[in-house]
């Protein structure tokens, strides 16, 4: 399959003019959105350990505390 060919799930709704849309490039802003984000990606193991947001800063700030 050629990736230019969009995929069944991708077609564009009639009332888009695709002409305007020419020359766009995919994940072109990817790594500068990464570089300005601080969100840390959780392992499922971890995640079931510290199910909430409010649990991971709980032990990374017991962490910290333990640490100095």
């Amino acid at each position: 399959m050629n990736r230019n060919e969009p995929l069944p799930d991708e077609q564009m709704r009639s009332e888009y003019d695709p002409s305007i849309l020419k020359g766009g490039v995919r994940g072109k802003y990817f790594h500068r959105y990464r570089s300005r984000t601080n969100l840390a990606l959780l392992a499922p193991d971890v995640r079931a350990a510290f199910p909430t947001d409010e649990a991971v800063n709980e032990a990374l700030r017991s962490l910290m505390k333990a640490k100095v």
